[in-house]
């Protein structure tokens, strides 16, 4: 039944974005990130509703769903996208291989969540007020705001995982930590970075555990 649910919530979520990319009732982007952060955090919370190798086995199968979609242009709210990436199929990569890393629910989470909230808010407030303070990385427009925006949340998840676990971690390491992803996601090729961020966040807090 958890394996049922997971995927009717992520076909819903879906099937929501992709009548509001087709109507144009918002910036494609802006559509794009819906997806991206709406599926994304409740992919985060799979650990409470589902075992571990559930999670791995619907991990391969949005793969390969996803590529599909890539491919023959399905959800077109999702892959509509000036350059060329394979963000989605990353992403969808990542949630699988985070399990091969830890087992432990809560580091899984934030590791999710910093490409779900993290990379989605930095998103938005990069196409919002990002206009004066753009730059280029590997042809790929960034922006200022959207990289601080990135670092403040990728911040905030971190604090908020030492406090819910309790672990005693030395701040500068959340910091140095929170850089470093914020560097990797400015420095993602072609959507490479939906799969390294959230594995060097699983890595880097199951090395301290």
């Amino acid at each position: 039944m958890g394996i049922i649910f997971a995927i009717l919530v992520t076909f819903a979520l879906l099937s929501v974005a992709e009548v509001h990319w087709r109507r144009k009732n918002y910036h494609e982007e802006f559509v794009r990130k819906f997806v991206h952060i709406s599926v994304g955090s409740f992919v985060a919370f799979w650990p409470l509703f589902l075992e571990w190798n559930e999670i791995r086995m619907l991990s391969l199968a949005f793969v390969a769903v996803v590529a599909l979609s890539l491919k023959l242009k399905v959800f077109k709210s999702i892959h509509t996208v000036e350059r060329p990436t394979w963000g989605e199929v990353m992403f969808a990569l990542s949630v699988g291989l985070i399990t091969l890393i830890t087992n432990d629910p809560l580091i899984y989470t934030v590791a999710i969540l910093h490409m779900s909230l993290a990379d989605g808010m930095a998103a938005i407030v990069g196409i919002k007020y990002g206009h004066k303070n753009a730059y280029s990385i590997f042809a790929h427009k960034k922006s200022l705001m959207g990289s601080l925006t990135f670092l403040a949340v990728s911040l905030a998840i971190l604090a908020t995982y030492v406090v819910l676990s309790g672990a005693t971690i030395n701040i500068g390491y959340i910091v140095v930590l929170a850089l470093a992803t914020t560097a990797l996601e400015n420095a993602g090729w072609r959507g490479l970075d939906n799969l390294f961020v959230p594995l060097l966040i699983a890595v880097a807090l199951e090395m301290l555990r």
